[in-house]
C-alpha cells in the first residue's frame, strides 16, 4: 500500500479508511488477527478486511455495515491524529497551484507539523521529485518518519529535525518551490532564498494574523523577492432548499416586484459552517466582520527573477 500508488487489495500492514459515512470515518492499521470496534459491531482483520478489495463493503458483527477506503492525502486530511492545527484541502490546492508543483519538482517545507500538507506535496511532486521538510519539534518528527514509512513514501521526503529559523533546510540552491507555515516566517526568508534554485522559484508563507504577512511580505523585499502578492482564502458552502416560509416569502417579493413566478421555487443560501486553519468565528453581533477578518487566512507568494 502507498498513498501515491493504487492498490487493488487489502493487505497486512496497510493503511486503510473505515468509512462509515460522509461525517464518519477514521483510519486504521490493518493487521492480521486484529480486530476493530465500530458502532455496528466489529470487523475483523484476517476474515473481513485481508484480501478483499479496496472500495468493498463488510459488513460487522452487529449486522450494519461499512465501506473500506484506499487512503489518500484527502482522506488522510479529514482522518489523521492531529499533532498540530492543520492546513486542509482548500488551503492546499491554492498552495500547490501557486508553487507551480508538478512531478519532479524539489520541494521545501517548515514546519511539517501532523503532515496533511506533506503527503499532498509528496503526491504532487512523485515519482521523481522530492520534498525536504524541517519540524522544530523532536517528537513530531519522528512521528513524521514513521508515518511516511508506513505509508510507504519515505523515499521521496527527507524529515530534518531542527530550527529552519536558525539552521535553515539542510539544502542549497535545489528547491523549486518552499513552504512556511510557521510562527515567525521572516526569520527563514533568507534560509528560504538560499534553499531556492539559482534562478526561478517561488516561496509561499502561510499565516494567520496579518502583522504576520506584513513582516513576511517586508523581509521579502529585503531579500530581492518580487511580484509579492497577499491571498485570503475561505471556503464557504452553500446549500439549496425548499420551504414553506422561503417561499411565501419570495412570493410576495416576486408579487411587489413583477417578477416571474419561477423564482419562488428553490432557495440558494451560505451554509453556517466554516472550516478554517486556525482563529476565530464570529457567530453574531457588530464585531464579526472584523473577527473574521483579524482570523482569515492569508498567503504571500513571490516568484524570483
Amino acid at each position: 500500500m502507498s498513498f501515491i500508488e493504487y492498490g487493488d487489495t487489502i493487505k497486512d500492514g496497510d493503511t486503510a479508511i473505515v468509512f462509515l459515512g460522509h461525517e464518519s470515518m477514521f483510519p486504521v492499521k490493518v493487521q492480521h488477527g486484529t480486530v476493530t470496534q465500530t458502532k455496528y459491531g466489529v470487523i475483523r482483520h484476517s476474515m473481513d478486511l485481508i484480501g478483499k478489495k479496496y472500495g468493498s463493503k463488510v459488513t460487522c458483527s452487529k449486522g450494519g455495515w461499512v465501506f473500506i477506503l484506499h487512503p489518500t492525502p484527502e482522506l488522510w486530511t479529514m482522518n489523521l491524529p492531529h499533532r498540530t492545527q492543520i492546513l486542509y484541502s482548500t488551503d492546499i490546492s491554492i498552495i500547490t497551484m501557486m508553487l507551480e508543483l508538478k512531478p519532479g519538482s524539489i520541494v521545501c517545507e517548515s514546519g511539517t507539523g501532523s503532515g496533511s500538507l506533506s503527503h499532498a506535496l509528496i503526491r504532487t511532486v512523485a515519482p521523481t521529485g522530492h520534498l525536504y521538510t524541517v519540524e522544530f519539534h523532536q517528537q513530531r518528527a519522528e512521528k513524521a518518519r514513521e508515518e511516511f514509512r508506513e505509508h510507504g513514501v519515505e523515499h521521496l521526503v527527507t524529515v530534518t529535525n531542527q530550527d529552519v529559523c536558525k539552521n535553515g533546510f539542510g539544502v542549497s540552491n535545489i528547491a523549486d518551490a518552499v513552504f512556511l507555515d510557521i510562527p515567525s516566517p521572516w526569520e527563514a526568508i533568507g534560509h528560504a532564498k538560499a534553499a531556492l534554485k539559482a534562478e526561478g522559484g517561488r516561496i509561499c508563507s502561510f499565516s494567520p494574523c496579518i502583522e504576520q504577512v506584513q513582516r513576511t511580505c517586508l523581509a521579502m523585499e529585503e531579500y530581492g523577492f518580487t511580484e509579492i502578492n497577499t491571498l485570503e482564502i475561505l471556503l464557504r458552502v452553500y446549500n439549496e432548499c425548499e420551504s414553506a416560509y422561503l417561499l411565501r416569502f419570495r412570493y410576495e417579493s416576486c408579487k411587489v416586484m413583477r417578477l416571474p413566478a419561477w423564482l419562488i421555487t428553490e432557495s440558494v443560501f451560505p451554509w453556517s459552517r466554516v472550516q478554517l486553519h486556525r482563529g476565530l468565528l464570529a457567530a453574531l453581533g457588530s464585531t464579526a466582520s472584523y473577527s473574521v477578518l483579524a482570523s482569515a487566512n492569508h498567503f504571500g507568494y513571490t516568484e524570483v527573477k
